[in-house]
Formats: structure tokens, C-alpha cells, sequence
């Protein structure tokens, strides 16, 4: 993953929704006992191309969440949306998770599972065909989404990027 395609965003400067895609209860076993404590992963977007992903752990449910947002709010990318989809189709893995990410046609709606309709529809995209091809872990499959947004490049990018006219991407 190019470090230069990261488009990173100012969380204070947006209104962002958020969404829980997960809940786990971990427990510690201790001379004592079992210790209980949580784990939640959330997914903020502003549902208009800015999405981003947090990961908070507690003692209690709500703190763990609490602090997940705060996490997604650090970690928010820019993502290229082209008339309510994507520019083209992407691959993303992280880990065992591997995802596929393809434009659909207007009217088509989100076609995805569980994280991966959470991290999508929080970014805004409004059309597209998505299957998550590995493992089944949100965690995982949450940031093989995330990696796939991030590789995304609109036809304005690659002109700039080749140093040609907007036109020679689409022509030749």
C-alpha cells in the first residue's frame, strides 16, 4: 500500500456517523477467575467519500465503543466516488480477510455483507458489487475493505500522476 495514496482527513472539520460493526467479550482467566472485558469495532463516515475505522477495548460495552469511535476518528481516508460507486475494480487483503470491490450500475444498491456494507455505506457508496473471498473476521475484513478504498484512483488522479491531459487516460 502506497503511502502517498492515504489521503488523510481532520475529523473536527465533519459530521460523522457511526457504525458498530462488532462486539466481542474477551475473557482473561486469572488465579482469581475469569476477567471479562470488551472489544468493539466501529466503522465513522460521512457518508459523502470519508470513512474510517476504530478499534476500543473495556471493561464495559460503552466504553469499549466510546473509545472505538475516537480510534475511527484518527484514522479517516479520503475515497474517490464516482456518480455513487467506485471508479473501477479493486482487490484488498489484510491478513487472512481478502475482498473484491466492483462498480455496479445506479439503482443497483449496496451488494455486500455484514463489515464490508458497514464500511461502504459509511463512505457513501451507494452502488456497488463487493464479496469478501477470505476470511469471515470482521476485524480482517473491515480493513481489507479499508485497504481496497484506499487503493482506489479517480481518472483526475492517474492524469496528474502520469503527467498527461484527462483526456489521453480515457483515449490513449
Amino acid at each position: 500500500m502506497a503511502v502517498s495514496n492515504i489521503k488523510r482527513v481532520k475529523s473536527s472539520e465533519i459530521e460523522l456517523k457511526d457504525r458498530l460493526v462488532s462486539i466481542q467479550r474477551v475473557a482473561k482467566v486469572t488465579k482469581g477467575g475469569r476477567t471479562f472485558s470488551f472489544s468493539a469495532i466501529v466503522v465513522v463516515g460521512d457518508e459523502n467519500g470519508i470513512v474510517g475505522y476504530g478499534l476500543g477495548k473495556a471493561k464495559e460495552v460503552t466504553e469499549a465503543i466510546t473509545k472505538g469511535i475516537d480510534d475511527a476518528k484518527k484514522n479517516l481516508i479520503k475515497v474517490p466516488i464516482i456518480k455513487g460507486t467506485v471508479p473501477h475494480e479493486q482487490h484488498g487483503k489484510f491478513s487472512g480477510g481478502r475482498v473484491l470491490i466492483k462498480p455496479a450500475v445506479d439503482g443497483t444498491g449496496v451488494l455486500a455483507g455484514g463489515a464490508m456494507r458497514a464500511v461502504l455505506e459509511s463512505a457513501g457508496i451507494k452502488d456497488v458489487l463487493a464479496k469478501s473471498l477470505g476470511s469471515s473476521n470482521p476485524h480482517n475484513v473491515v480493513k481489507a475493505t479499508v485497504d481496497a478504498l484506499v487503493k482506489l484512483r479517480d481518472a483526475y488522479t492517474v492524469a496528474q500522476n502520469r503527467g498527461v491531459d484527462l483526456n489521453k487516460v480515457f483515449n490513449g
